[in-house]
């Protein structure tokens, strides 16, 4: 196949926002276990406001193409086994060790890549991996702990919907924590029972009395900051939180550790793409068949709020970073 020497390509500067551009780079090529995809759709997921911002855990240096995700068609293969196998399929790809999904075109490794199923559209595809896989695991983490009950933040984000949808199939209670009183009363809507808002006085004293009338004993925080020593707190003895978020943009605060001791609690941290290192190639296959299984069945489903070339988006997603919950973004770069 031809392939051009320049595509079009967000490209970040640092400094969040403010330091995104669209311009025209070199196609990269691919390595051995490597592919070239044409880009289709890739969303703006708090991941990628994380990075442009300097703060997330991964060693990108800048100037680089942002985008952890998205769909797109295989049109190369730099050699090896499974990457020419997945020449020519519709696949989800990303991964922190890919070129970048902002573009027109991206590498990445083949054993980061799915096979999309035929019900799924691109634009479908480009969100079917990241937070079903995430509410997947969490949920199966949940259970494999012998939780019954948990508390989770930013629970009316659209990640947040789909860890609800997934614990009550397998019969797990949720207390759902949102910042808003309209955030509230849109999962109530849904049949959610037990939402707080924490900008509500006495917060905390309510978030403790749900957890010991539930038996709430994991929390799954999204937002840290001092959420999550809210949460630690509010735990009975032998109590879990684990952080896989950090929307407040704060660092975790407010534990008492005397209460970590005393009460055998603990603090964790998970993170998808490290959590998917340790299942390997076929687990990792199989938890991504299983959540397209979910986008295909309708169990959960990704809002969509615009869909956007790559020259709209420096200033569309600066709209977006102030009311994620209200639904993705999703880059065309075709």
């Amino acid at each position: 196949m031809f392939l051009p020497a320049e595509m079009d390509a967000l490209v970040a500067d640092g400094g969040g926002l403010a330091g995104l551009r669209a311009a025209r780079v070199p196609v990269p090529r691919p390595g051995r276990g490597q592919v070239l995809v044409e880009m289709r759709a890739a969303p703006c997921n708090p991941a990628d406001l994380l990075y442009l911002d300097g703060r997330y855990g991964i060693t990108r240096p800048f100037p680089a193409t942002p985008g952890f995700e998205g769909a797109g068609v295989v049109v190369a293969s730099g050699g090896g086994l499974l990457a020419r196998w997945l020449v020519g399929r519709r696949v989800a790809c990303g991964g922190h060790g890919c070129t970048g999904t902002w573009a027109t075109y991206c590498v990445a490794d083949a054993n980061q890549c799915i096979p999309l199923r035929s019900a799924l559209s691109f634009d479908e595809g480009a969100t079917a991996l990241s937070n079903p896989m995430t509410a997947l695991a969490l949920v199966a983490l949940m259970r494999g702990g012998g939780h019954r009950a948990y508390v989770q933040t930013a629970a009316a984000g659209q990640l947040g919907r789909m860890i609800r949808s997934v614990a009550r199939r397998h019969g797990l209670a949720g207390i759902h924590v949102v910042r808003r009183a309209a955030q509230a009363d849109s999962l109530r809507k849904l049949g959610a029972r037990d939402v707080l808002v924490s900008a509500d006085a006495g917060f905390s004293a309510q978030l403790a009395a749900r957890c010991r009338e539930k038996g709430a004993s994991v929390a799954l925080d999204a937002v840290a900051g001092a959420m999550t020593g809210q949460l630690a707190a509010a735990l009975g003895p032998r109590g879990e939180v684990v952080v896989y978020g950090a929307l407040s943009g704060d660092p975790c605060g407010g534990i008492d550790p005397m209460a970590l001791c005393f009460g055998a609690k603990r603090v964790r941290g998970f993170e998808l793409v490290g959590h998917l290192r340790t299942l390997g190639l076929l687990g990792k296959i199989r938890l991504g068949l299983a959540a397209q299984a979910l986008v295909v069945s309708g169990e959960v489903a990704t809002a969509v709020r615009a869909r956007l070339a790559l020259a709209e988006a420096p200033a569309a997603l600066a709209e977006y970073e102030k009311s994620m919950s209200e639904g993705k973004v999703l880059l065309l770069p075709r």
